[in-house]
């Protein structure tokens, strides 16, 4: 039988400072997955998800789990996991160079390289907004986390607790804010029941699509959030409008 490819292009398609990378070297040391979830400050469960959710992307197991015995059981890393970890150090050491140089080729332009760096990301959400954390407010195992857009406008991400400490989500953090296009409702006004998030913007252009009059609004310059409204919207170019997101719909990502 072959041995399964190891899938480094999925299993590190995010930055090599991924907490789930973390988690997977503390397995290495200390040999338990609990022990693991000290180090790192997580749950238990939120450390057993990033190992279930590395091999997952992996496409083959990267911990054995000894079950009882004499030694109360424990786990360590598979031969996978171990080449998996030297991979994520050779490409966080080349990421931090590349990101270095091109700081310094850019200087003056004004650009964001390390959120440029986030272009790396491929996903069927069409709405990537760069945020920043103002609040994280646990509740019941989820939380609800405050992001500030650049215009000042807030917008609330519903997530579990395993995800904000596997992301390790802290006030003052850039993170990305994604939604799905058909996720956000636009019309001239919007009341707001239950929590919704309302955005504010100018509409930027708009025309047909499968889920009724697609819309672009402009929040402001250099930032649009895409949605769609009724077939019978009265909208019209460069004309004040909203945008209503579930705070469930968005999802948080990090670049760097």
């Amino acid at each position: 039988m072959p041995v399964p490819k190891i899938q480094f292009d999925e299993v590190l398609g995010a930055p090599a400072v991924d907490k789930r990378l973390e988690v997977l070297r503390s397995m290495q040391q200390a040999g338990s997955i609990s022990e693991a979830a000290r180090a790192n400050g997580v749950s238990y469960k939120a450390a057993w998800q990033a190992l279930e959710t590395l091999s997952n992307l992996a496409g083959v197991p990267l911990v054995d789990k000894a079950v009882g015995g004499s030694g109360g059981g424990g786990a360590k890393l598979t031969p996978a996991g171990l080449e998996v970890l030297q991979a994520a150090d050779l490409l966080h050491s080349a990421r931090e160079k590349a990101l270095a140089q091109l700081g310094r080729s850019a200087q003056g332009l004004g650009l964001n390289w390390r959120g440029i760096a986030g272009m790396g990301l491929r996903t069927s959400m069409r709405n990537q907004m760069p945020c920043t954390v103002q609040d994280i407010r646990p509740d019941k195992g989820s939380a609800t986390v405050v992001l500030a857009l650049p215009d000042g406008q807030l917008l609330c991400s519903r997530i579990t607790l395993e995800s904000v400490q596997l992301l390790s989500l802290a006030p003052g953090q850039k993170v990305l804010a994604l939604c799905k296009a058909t996720a956000v409702t636009v019309a001239p006004t919007i009341v707001g029941l239950g929590g919704v998030n309302l955005l504010r913007g100018k509409v930027l252009r708009r025309g047909s699509g499968a889920a009724g009059v697609e819309v672009s609004l402009q929040l402001c310059p250099g930032l649009g959030l895409v949605g769609f409204a009724d077939a019978q919207t009265p909208l019209k170019l460069r004309q004040a409008a909203m945008a209503a997101i579930e705070p469930h719909a968005v999802v948080i990502g990090l670049v760097a």
